[in-house]
């Protein structure tokens, strides 16, 4: 029976997580039974009816010069640094559409970051940084939505400040552009508005570590595979919105992106 790309990317993705997918063979059927089926995240690719299966987000913290010095570092002796968001964080933002984006709980000062997202269709460990990009299956822009109060706060007693970056739907996201229409982004300019004023304004070869050395460096910590997205950093001016205002993002050779808060 002749695969199609969605099953190729379905099986790699469930391998990938030591996922066994209905229907195939779990060895000898006789293993433990899964009492709660978890939900499986997933974004939607340009062109095709065909899916991407997340299996972890990992996000580069103060990777844009001015963004770093905004948020109190010296970027010229700050390492790259990594964290994560769970899978369901991720909102699809369908094109051409303003997706309701819910204010969350706890926080009173939520701030937008605009970013460019990489989806991985391979992996491995201590991956070359000029090898890096052949794992890469597409793009897509995205926002890293911040409780920045809660994650200040947390950094001020010297605590984990996950609380301030991993909640539901704080990753918005466009649909998956495949690398093959679009090209790799080594530059380009990346913006965001909110209500039409411009707040963030830079271009994609400021990053401070490209898309390549981000995955080179993720995979000496941590082996990689698909699945694995990576929101790969936000210019500065960050900053607050409240309920109704219209965010909108854009990186050139992308469709925009955009969200109101409600």
């Amino acid at each position: 029976m002749k695969r199609t790309r969605r099953d190729l990317i379905r099986t790699a993705a469930a391998a990938g997580a030591g996922v066994t997918l209905a229907g195939g063979s779990a060895g000898a059927q006789a293993g433990p039974k899964v009492l709660f089926e978890a939900a499986r995240t997933t974004i939607p690719i340009v062109g095709t009816t065909d899916v991407f299966a997340v299996r972890r987000i990992y996000c580069i913290g103060r990777n844009y010069a001015a963004h770093s010095r905004e948020m109190g570092s010296d970027p010229n002796r700050e390492p790259p640094f990594f964290f994560q968001k769970p899978t369901d964080a991720v909102q699809n933002v369908k094109i051409g559409e303003v997706a309701d984006h819910p204010y969350p709980s706890l926080t009173k000062n939520y701030h937008y970051e605009v970013e460019l997202v990489a989806a991985l269709k391979s992996g491995g460990r201590n991956i070359p940084i000029d090898k890096a990009l052949d794992h890469v299956f597409g793009y897509a822009v995205g926002l890293d939505m911040t409780r920045r109060d809660l994650q200040q706060a947390m950094g001020n007693e010297k605590k984990p400040w996950e609380i301030g970056k991993s909640f539901d739907k704080s990753a918005p996201l466009g649909p998956l552009h495949p690398v093959e229409k679009v090209g790799h982004f080594t530059k380009g300019a990346i913006t965001l508005e909110v209500n039409g004023q411009v707040k963030q304004k830079a271009d994609l070869s400021y990053m401070l570590w490209s898309v390549a050395e981000q995955i080179s460096k993720l995979s000496e910590a941590n082996e990689l595979f698909p699945g694995d997205i990576i929101y790969s950093g936000t210019p500065e001016n960050v900053g607050p919105v409240v309920k109704g205002d219209v965010i909108l993002c854009k990186i050139e050779k992308l469709p925009d992106m955009s969200v109101k808060i409600v």
